[in-house]
């Protein structure tokens, strides 16, 4: 089972799948770089779901090229924004050896800009390929995982399901005030049994959480350390499928288990 750490990606897909760039602009005055993707042979006249995929820490809206054919060079269109904060100063060697780096900081401001950027690069996809209004789905890895969730919870009328990778469950900024309408939102979360980042511990406070609510969550815990794994990413297509063959609210909620996989 391959681990993905920061700096250790697949090639980039072959030139018949596309990841362009371009600026999203959050706010003016404000630009901010995102990557689009299209899938192989795109046909203009099918509704494609769209995937939006917020990068983990210390990297950049390029994670998008290595985290696509992983998932699949078929199935989706998908953009990614950039993180709301710069690392460069915190890991010069990191930014001179490879790029730029960023981040996603949790505080009030930097959810709110998240938040624009997200809806724009949402706004940027629709105009550029033919996106299934009802299949957009938002997914992070680790700190994008948590902004992921985040906005999703703030936004659960936009949204078809929100996925997260490492990060955990947000409990400032009350991200269940929405709680109504967050219900039928299906949440997809992949941790590691051995997580620094979020705990076994607190994955199975936050799990009781949402069986309370009554919300409607898929866990799936692997082995090892923190990390984004090809077997995650893979799991990560066949739920967004299930999602896409169902409707919304024939979902089941969360029964108040972890389903652990072995490598």
């Amino acid at each position: 089972m391959n681990r993905r750490n920061p700096g250790i990606w697949p090639p980039a897909p072959s030139a018949s799948s596309q990841i362009n760039g371009g600026n999203a602009a959050a706010n003016p005055g404000d630009p901010q770089s995102f990557a689009l993707f299209s899938p192989l042979h795109y046909e203009p006249n099918y509704a494609y779901p769209l995937l939006i995929w917020l990068h983990g820490p210390l990297d950049n809206e390029a994670q998008l090229r290595h985290v696509m054919p992983l998932v699949s060079l078929r199935n989706y269109t998908a953009v990614a924004p950039r993180g709301t904060v710069s690392q460069a100063d915190s890991f010069p060697q990191l930014t001179s050896q490879r790029y730029e780096c960023f981040g996603w900081d949790q505080s009030p401001d930097h959810i709110e800009c998240a938040e624009r950027r997200v809806l724009r690069c949402l706004e940027m996809a629709q105009k550029k390929y033919h996106v299934a209004p009802h299949r957009v789905f938002l997914a992070g890895l680790e700190c994008g995982g948590t902004m992921a969730l985040r906005i999703g919870l703030r936004n659960p009328d936009l949204f078809a399901g929100l996925l997260s990778f490492g990060g955990a469950f947000p409990t400032t900024d009350a991200p269940l005030a929405n709680i109504e309408l967050a219900r039928g939102l299906p949440l997809f979360f992949c941790t590691s049994r051995l997580s620094a980042l979020y705990p076994e511990t607190q994955v199975c406070e936050h799990l009781r959480l949402f069986h309370s609510a009554g919300m409607n969550v898929t866990l799936r815990q692997y082995p090892g350390e923190d990390g984004l794994t090809d077997l995650m990413l893979a799991d990560m297509d066949r739920w967004l499928m299930e999602q896409i063959a169902q409707p919304r609210d024939s979902a089941t909620v969360a029964e108040g288990s972890l389903s652990a996989l072995e490598s």
